[in-house]
């Protein structure tokens, strides 16, 4: 049975799809030399493969968890009959870092960024019968251009640095769409107003075309619309007649049915068809306090690095996927913030169905931005993936830089910043999406912000109440390295990372994590109390979030192991998160 078989896309669903997940043939190319040597058109490969599965992965069959410059893939593939006559497109969920692609020898696209989906279409290549594909992927992770995430620079996982993912590691599938086809929509909630606004970019010709859109709420009518396509997109506004607001008290979708028409006035076509849904939220802000839907909700978020100890950066299971959004909520946290990787947009999927709030954050780790290319690449990707992820309701926020520090200042394991790179970012955030806040560069040093957050890992909680008392009594905020941050203007504060106890029930000598470790069950439930409750009970603070939900290989800070068992009884530590923040009492 072929694992990860589930639809890849579910934001915007169409019947006619291929998986192409599974055995492939492998190869490694320690010296990048495959392709002058042609291996795209070689009639195998040494080795095989499970895809999505990274090589680094026990999952994987492979299970190499050295530096590998080059890797190759190769399978063969037939097209249904049913897809005579149509356009052919290969989707691929995500290919760490510099892919290629070739289908019956024929180079068919080229593509560079490890975290963002893409497409090449292959119609023109195919031919009747077996095709082959080969895919080939340049992995430089010590060039300082490309992103690394929590991927380790050195030879060996460390500290907060763990194995690294080569290649292909999210699904790779195909699609037949029609010669004139719909792109995935862009669609913006209008709580409001009672309404969703829709951008429907076409491609192929589009002369006579129009949209139509239905939404459905528990598959009754509530809206419907009609616009002509013009330039390749089209516009339009849907009333919802019913109005349900999307929160995490009551995650309700919309189903949205769209479809493309040709439309001569003697007769009409219909050419696509295709099934989206989405959520009526708002965020704004207000004062110190993030409102969603209009009232202040204090975010109770746990970091996220979504790291699986047989996967690496691929769920086993789209179930999985599921289940760690489960195992955050059984906690008491209403979301997380998904920390230095950009995960499966079946992940967002459930948190879109299950009501939990996110936080869309770049693998900005591993990339020097002082360089012009760099920051280049970095934005090319980061735009790539807020169109993929624009729609989902639950991402509530994005953030395109952690634990970044101005160039000026020197500090070991610390990644430079230009300022100029982190403003051209965060405009561009705020350009592409005004609907969402956006931190410039979390934790240690700001230059333009929504938000102004801080890291702190102080395991007292009485130091750690004690550094933020003056903000909480209308004086200075706490600014990590205000020589060369931008100053605390008066937003939304909020500590985005804390505690990481370093907690091992076996009290095994190796491991890593913040502080040093309680000696019982009994002396982490009280940190993690103290700690808890001085942000809860801080009556400037709009959010928190506690590192982590799991334990990551050696890092074991995690409220859960590595291999998601809690280490302890969910009910204490719900307890503690549910209660009411200061922030929600004022309102």
């Amino acid at each position: 049975m072929v694992k990860r078989s589930e639809y890849p896309r579910p934001q915007f669903v169409r019947e006619n799809w291929l998986n192409l997940n599974g055995t492939w043939e492998f190869e490694i190319d320690h010296g990048a030399s495959g392709e002058e040597r042609q291996l795209f058109s070689a009639d195998h490969l040494d080795d095989h493969i499970e895809v999505p599965f990274c090589p680094e992965s026990k999952l994987s069959g492979v299970g190499y968890t050295d530096f590998m410059a080059s890797v190759w893939y190769r399978r063969t593939f037939e097209i249904p009959e049913e897809w005579a006559g149509k356009r052919v497109l290969l989707h691929f969920g995500a290919v760490d870092y510099d892919c290629s692609a070739w289908i019956n020898g024929i180079k068919i696209g080229t593509h560079q960024g490890g975290s963002s989906s893409f497409t090449f279409e292959i119609t023109q290549a195919l031919q009747a019968g077996k095709n082959v594909i080969v895919v080939n992927a340049l992995d430089d992770t010590r060039s300082m251009l490309q992103p690394l995430g929590k991927q380790s620079f050195d030879y060996s996982s460390h500290n907060c640095n763990y194995t690294r993912t080569t290649g292909i590691w999210q699904t790779v599938w195909l699609e037949a769409v029609p010669a004139t086809y719909m792109e995935r929509p862009r669609l913006t909630p209008d709580l409001d107003n009672g309404s969703l606004h829709i951008e429907q970019r076409i491609t192929g010709p589009a002369d006579g075309l129009r949209l139509e859109a239905r939404a459905f709420a528990d598959g009754k009518l509530v809206a419907t619309g009609i616009c002509w396509v013009s330039g390749g997109w089209g516009r339009l506004t849907l009333k919802i007649e019913e109005i349900r607001a999307w929160s995490p008290q009551d995650p309700f979708l919309y189903d949205l049915n769209l479809k493309l028409v040709r439309d001569t006035g003697d007769e009409q076509a219909l050419l696509d068809s295709a099934y989206a849904y989405f959520g009526l939220r708002s965020v704004d802000i207000r004062g110190l306090a993030v409102l969603l839907n209009g009232e202040p909700v204090f975010q109770r978020l746990v970091l996220d690095q979504g790291f699986y100890p047989d996967g690496i950066w691929t769920a086993p299971s789209d179930d999985e996927l599921r289940l760690d959004v489960e195992r955050g909520l059984a906690m008491g946290f209403n979301g997380a913030r998904l920390h230095q990787k950009v995960f499966e947009e079946r992940y967002l999927y459930w948190c879109d169905c299950l009501g939990y709030l996110v936080w869309g954050e770049y693998p900005s780790w591993g990339v020097d931005v002082t360089l012009p290319e760099a920051t280049l690449r970095y934005a090319t990707e980061w735009q790539d993936i807020m169109e993929r992820d624009y729609n989902h309701p639950a991402i509530v926020g994005w953030c395109p830089f952690n634990e970044t520090i101005d160039r000026r200042i020197h500090y070991v394991d610390m990644n430079p910043h230009d300022a100029r790179s982190v403003r051209l970012l965060y405009e561009m955030t705020k350009r592409y999406d005004m609907t969402r806040p956006v931190v410039d560069a979390s934790g240690y040093t700001h230059v333009i912000t929504d938000l102004f957050d801080v890291h702190d890992y102080d395991q007292n909680p009485a130091t750690f109440a004690e550094r933020y008392r003056p903000l909480a009594e209308g004086g200075e905020a706490f600014v990590r390295f205000p020589e060369v941050s931008s100053p605390y203007m008066g937003q939304p504060y909020w500590v985005s990372e804390y505690g990481g106890i370093w907690w091992d029930p076996a009290q095994a000598a190796e491991g890593w994590g913040y502080g040093e470790r309680p000696t019982s069950e009994t002396e982490f439930i009280e940190r993690y109390r103290g700690l808890t409750e001085a942000l809860l009970n801080h009556p400037a603070m709009c959010a928190f979030c506690y590192t982590q939900l799991t334990d990551v290989e050696q890092e074991v800070n995690g409220l859960y192991t590595y291999d998601r068992k809690p280490k302890f009884d969910p009910e204490i530590i719900r307890a503690i998160n549910a209660q009411p923040a200061a922030i929600e009492k004022k309102a």
